[in-house]
């Protein structure tokens, strides 16, 4: 069966071994190896490179496997709502998101979801990297980036995601307050290595800041604490110090810039149609979540043009 062997592959594909998928369908290696085989025979295409230390897709196949996957869960999908399933969210749901996003405003939504339905298994991975949904059997991965332009994908607006430049009271009282951009590259600034250049906007216009982080890490985190520490300026979130904002412990330097707007905080997963009723609720739970932006009520300060449109 045609089914049978893409399934084979997309397991191939996910354990990173013949072995591996063959011992999940019950196979010995070279049964599923005999098959994998097979299929590539039909095809008249290679689609893993196969050494002694590991297996690869090549370029075929994970094109394949791409479209083999959305297959599947189409077919899966189409028989859970033949069985009576489909509209009721089950089953293991895996969600990806940056680690502090994640930390402070993924994690503190799941226990009212898990409660709202009971049947529904959960695993979130936190990484900061780039999290590859398909290759990575990811369910629905929250993304803080452009809104993503691939016929594979989909996303949700969540919400947006202002960057405003800050710093402490008391770096300001010792170093003075800039009062340009070109004062602004001057001070002690800090961003994780993947951070610069900053991509600044305001009413004059755009520009581009390059940092030499007065303290250098891979970590928006360290950048975070090394902020609120006094050591330098940085550009933050105000889903990340929305709160110390409030409390007076950040001042905003130079409020009429801030971040690039092109930006904003996203549900993403991949095209299926029906879609399964767990990513469905998943996403519809978040954008109620964090509709009325939850950590920053008052976006009054920025001009309008500014403020990402909810779309």
């Amino acid at each position: 069966m045609v089914d049978r062997d893409y399934r084979l592959f997309a397991l191939v594909v996910e354990a990173g071994s013949i072995s591996g998928a063959g011992q999940r369908l019950g196979l010995s290696p070279a049964a599923a190896s005999k098959r994998l085989v097979a299929l590539e025979e039909r095809l008249g295409a290679r689609l893993v490179h196969r050494t002694t230390r590991r297996l690869s897709t090549t370029q075929a196949g994970q094109s394949f496997y791409e479209e083999v996957r959305s297959i599947l869960a189409a077919a899966d999908a189409a028989e859970a709502r033949v069985a009576g399933r489909a509209e009721r969210p089950s089953g293991l749901l895996r969600i990806a998101a940056p680690t502090s996003f994640g930390r402070l405003h993924v994690a503190v939504h799941l226990p009212d979801f898990l409660a709202r339905y009971p049947e529904v298994q959960t695993e979130l991975l936190l990484d900061d990297g780039y999290t590859d949904l398909l290759a990575d059997r990811i369910d629905v991965a929250i993304r803080i980036a452009p809104a993503p332009g691939t016929s594979l994908l989909k996303a949700r607006f969540l919400a947006p995601n202002r960057r405003i430049i800050c710093a402490t009271p008391g770096y300001l009282k010792m170093y003075g307050e800039p009062a340009s951009l070109d004062e602004l590259a001057e001070h002690r600034l800090l961003a994780a290595r993947h951070q610069s250049p900053w991509r600044l906007e305001g009413l004059a216009g755009r520009r581009l800041i390059e940092v030499d982080s007065v303290v250098g890490t891979n970590s928006s985190e360290v950048v975070r604490e090394l902020n609120l520490a006094g050591i330098g300026v940085a550009l933050r979130s105000t889903w990340d110090v929305g709160a110390e904002l409030r409390a007076g412990a950040l001042r905003r330097v130079l409020p009429e810039w801030q971040g690039a707007t092109d930006v904003a905080i996203y549900a993403v997963h991949a095209r299926a149609e029906p879609l399964p009723a767990a990513v469905t609720a998943y996403v519809d739970h978040m954008a109620t979540a964090l509709g009325p932006v939850p950590w920053e009520p008052d976006l009054g300060d920025a001009p309008p043009s500014l403020i990402q449109p909810r779309c």
